[in-house]
């Protein structure tokens, strides 16, 4: 067990690890998603909707903490512990109501509600705690929430000869332990102690600011390709197994791999905004997973081996402007309403999440590997958005 000392001394530390074990709720079923096609006979369309439903109840919930200031009257420790408490139990119960795809969706979408507890909320934890070089330390944040993401297919892998209940009680385990870390650790000292009392909508004050604006309609790009690259990653990794004719058994240990090398990219990227600042490396990270959206189609009859390379490039990019994107939004939000304008941040950049999974998933099967063009527009138009984006010298 952790020790109370331990959680008091490292709060960084604490933060990301219980991030970790927090989101591995996320993506949950879509680590199990090739065993529930077999055992409850889904189709790639029903595990869509699954993605989507954690997605839509993550989006209400960030709108909900941000519209009646939730995310900044109550002590954030205490939400994210609540949220995860939850999310573990409702995840947990996903297994008594698989076989409806219905009841199914309900629960996805109620697990997605306790993440918005724990995503938006794990950010302000970490600007609380440690508000200087906040690029630098939310690329540990974010890069704990692509592991947490990728966890499922680890534990998948892990289990693989078990039923497919395991990796998702053990996923929940881990949410339960993220609590109880965060709820020891409670909150640093570098937020206003007073709660704000603004407007219910204040959360959307802060796009009054031209450069949250830009960070935000960054981060909106970002977003339109992010959660559908890691839906599809599944897919994708498959599609190259079958041309090697290698076992299917690798598939889940090939989706976390790719996807899990979002953390070393999102440190990497935190270490590199010291220096260039977090603007110009959320610039450079944006514009290579563009070309990889660009490319990848048009290279999709060549050698298995070079696409999956190509997919490890990929899952280091697409998410390591991610943190650099919270830390210029984070750097020019109002810090009594910051918890709200994270939120609400969130809430907009994942509401956009949901078309572009439907549309991948739902066209897989029909364009294999040109529904990637369709993420393509999300780099695109947030490069466009982030020009003249740059953090104050004295805070990059």
């Amino acid at each position: 067990m952790l020790t109370s000392s331990w959680l008091t001394r490292y709060p960084l530390a604490v933060i990301v690890l219980a991030q970790l074990f927090g989101t591995s709720l996320w993506f949950s079923v879509n680590g199990v998603g090739l065993a529930l096609q077999e055992a409850v006979g889904l189709s790639e369309g029903d595990l869509g909707l699954l993605t989507i439903a954690v997605q839509a109840g993550f989006i209400t919930g960030t709108l909900l903490i941000a519209i009646t200031g939730l995310a900044d009257r109550m002590r954030a420790s205490h939400l994210f512990a609540l949220s995860a408490v939850l999310g573990a139990l409702i995840n947990a119960a996903f297994i008594g109501v698989a076989d409806s795809i219905t009841l199914a969706a309900v629960a996805r979408f109620a697990t997605g509600l306790c993440l918005a507890g724990i995503y938006p909320l794990g950010m302000k934890l970490v600007v609380s705690w440690t508000p200087s070089h906040a690029g630098a330390a939310l690329g540990w944040l974010v890069g704990m929430l692509t592991l947490g993401i990728a966890s499922p297919h680890l534990l998948r892998g892990l289990t693989l000869h078990l039923p497919w209940q395991w990796p998702l009680l053990l996923a929940s385990l881990l949410a339960l332990v993220a609590a109880y870390m965060i709820f020891r650790l409670g909150v640093g000292p570098h937020l206003p102690a007073k709660a704000s009392t603004g407007r219910p909508w204040a959360g959307l004050n802060a796009f009054k600011q031209r450069q949250f604006r830009k960070a935000a309609l960054g981060y909106f790009g970002h977003c339109w390709e992010l959660y559908a690259f890691w839906a599809l990653v599944p897919f994708l990794v498959s599609r190259e197994l079958e041309r090697l004719s290698a076992s299917a058994s690798l598939q889940p240990w090939l989706s976390f791999a790719i996807i899990a090398l979002g953390l070393p990219g999102c440190v990497w990227a935190g270490r590199w905004s010291r220096k260039a600042g977090s603007a110009h490396v959320a610039s450079v990270a944006l514009l290579t997973s563009g070309v990889l959206c660009l490319v990848y189609p048009l290279l999709g009859s060549l050698s298995p081996w070079l696409l999956l390379a190509l997919l490890g490039i990929w899952g280091v990019s697409v998410i390591a402007d991610s943190a650099q994107f919270s830390a210029l939004a984070s750097d020019h939000a109002p810090a009594e309403r910051l918890g709200a304008a994270l939120a609400m941040m969130n809430a907009i950049g994942f509401g956009l999440t949901i078309p572009s999974i439907a549309l991948v998933t739902t066209l897989w099967a029909s364009q294999s590997v040109a529904v990637i063009w369709w993420l393509l527009p999300g780099p695109v138009l947030g490069l466009i958005a982030m020009r003249g984006l740059n953090l104050p010298s004295a805070k990059a």
